[in-house]
């Protein structure tokens, strides 16, 4: 896919699937518009990479849908100040969307490869504000926390305690809460000892595998 042609898809994306589906956060609009997101699949599916859908990326993995990864993204109502922690690497494309919105991106994957994979590929774009960790992200980052924001890529059946714990007064977690093959989409907000609770809709995520997630 050339300069020119990605360029095109990724306006036309941002403008049918979505600001016209309800996205509003100019911030989060200008990432999508300039992160290319062909470059974080395998070759053989970047003509599909601008199309409203999942894709697979390895490991049995996904690269979320364009709309999801905006609308998780605004959900954090991120300023530019906050440290970020992000809970399923995958490809690295929602990592470079926190990595030009935030001041700091701490990144999990459980496998590898595909950490190593994202490493490369963001070094490439220069994204100097991201840390790589390989783990088991329910059991979040102890040694990098306090965050300011958390936001999981994976599907847990109830909050990671670990996660709340390692959470900044007034910070926010986003994820998916629910069973292993559908879940809402869920905003957490700490507020001293207590948390409040949003719920988006549905969605279906790949499950988080951990201490605190699901056991495979």
């Amino acid at each position: 896919m050339d300069l020119v042609t990605g360029d095109v898809l990724r306006r036309r994306m941002v403008e049918e699937q979505i600001r016209r589906r309800g996205i509003r956060d100019a911030r989060v609009l200008s990432a999508m518009e300039t992160v290319p997101r062909h470059l974080f699949l395998p070759k053989e599916l970047r003509q599909r990479a601008y199309a409203d859908e999942p894709l697979p990326i390895g490991e049995g993995q996904t690269i979320s849908q364009p709309y999801i990864v905006a609308e998780m993204t605004a959900a954090l109502r991120l300023s530019g100040t906050e440290r970020v922690l992000e809970i399923g690497t995958g490809s690295g494309y929602q990592t470079a969307i926190l990595a030009r919105l935030c001041r700091e991106v701490v990144t999990i994957e459980r496998f590898e490869s595909l950490s190593a994979d994202a490493r490369a590929l963001l070094t490439t774009m220069d994204a100097r504000n991201v840390t790589f960790v390989v783990g088991d992200g329910s059991l979040g980052s102890p040694g990098h926390a306090p965050f300011d924001r958390i936001l999981s890529a994976a599907a847990s059946p109830s909050v990671p305690a670990p996660w709340i714990s390692q959470l900044s007064e007034c910070g926010i977690i986003v994820l998916p809460v629910g069973g292993r093959y559908e879940q809402e989409l869920t905003r957490v907000t700490r507020i001293g000892d207590r948390t409040e609770t949003e719920a988006f809709g549905a969605c279906r995520f790949v499950p988080l595998v951990g201490t605190h997630g699901f056991q495979r």
